[in-house]
């Protein structure tokens, strides 16, 4: 018995210098960080909840979900700290929709929409919803409806959660607008070869009128787009984080900050 207490103090003193080790180290990195740089738009890919929950042995995936979701909170409060103005959250792909039992993906999304409507109640984000709208229930949508209703007013940051979103649906959506668009005005095919431009089709994506993300963050050690942001991401500078979501902390963060910050990014020049 007197092993184990003592075991469970040296545990519990360790833990503690780690923490304070931590918290000093997270202050040092945002002290050295430069406002003046701090990206204008961040593209968040939240990878590695199912992984997490079976590291932690949990049997249901959803287990992960939940605990990612508690993440994404964290996360845009350090944004928010930090000044950013845009984030784009990949919470569910159209892969997703295709590979994941039907289980898995009814918890996933009501974890997503709850989670939604959690931020909404903060009050400090402004929500959109970018993805395809018909591919949810409709149950979904009338929910994500009135988040993106009840927070569209807010002033902080502009918070766009992917959800039924794939990169090339997106532009193949756009596409269509600007066709459905031009044909209702009677434009001719080759009035619209005139117009067409790069600038005409982002201003058709579903962040059109928002910056491209400066900066794409990946957890869980994948090197890999897998769809997100794939017109937007053309300047975009990465960062591949080894930590499963639910495991990235705020000094992961600070650090991809702080590569960002020391990378000369020469836009073609």
């Amino acid at each position: 018995m007197f092993l184990r207490l003592r075991h469970r103090l040296v545990s519990g003193s360790i833990k503690n210098v780690q923490n304070l080790l931590y918290g000093l180290y997270s202050k040092v990195l945002e002290r050295n960080l430069s406002k003046e740089d701090m990206p204008k738009h961040i593209g968040v890919m939240v990878d590695g909840n199912r992984r997490w929950a079976k590291v932690q042995g949990f049997e249901a995936a959803g287990q992960g979900h939940a605990a990612g979701a508690k993440k994404i909170i964290e996360c845009l409060l350090w944004c928010s700290d930090l000044g950013v103005k845009h984030v784009t959250l990949y919470l569910l792909s159209t892969d997703n929709l295709k590979g994941r039992t039907s289980q898995e993906l009814t918890e996933l999304l009501d974890i997503i929409v709850s989670m939604s409507e959690e931020l909404a109640d903060i009050g400090l984000w402004k929500l959109q919803m970018v993805g395809d709208k018909e591919a949810l229930p409709a149950s979904a949508i009338g929910r994500l409806a009135a988040v993106e209703n009840a927070t569209n007013g807010n002033s902080g940051t502009h918070v766009n959660l992917a959800i039924a979103y794939g990169g090339r649906k997106e532009i193949a959506d756009a596409m269509r607008d600007i066709l459905r668009k031009h044909s209702k005005d009677g434009s001719t095919v080759d009035q619209l070869a005139e117009v067409m431009t790069p600038e005409l089709i982002a201003e058709h994506l579903y962040t059109g009128g928002q910056p491209d993300p400066d900066l794409l963050i990946r957890t869980s050690g994948e090197q890999r787009l897998s769809g997100f942001l794939l017109w937007q991401s053309a300047n975009s500078e990465f960062y591949f984080a080894e930590a499963l979501w639910p495991d990235f902390r705020r000094v992961d963060f600070l650090r991809a900050l702080r590569d960002f910050q020391g990378r000369h990014r020469r836009y073609g020049s």
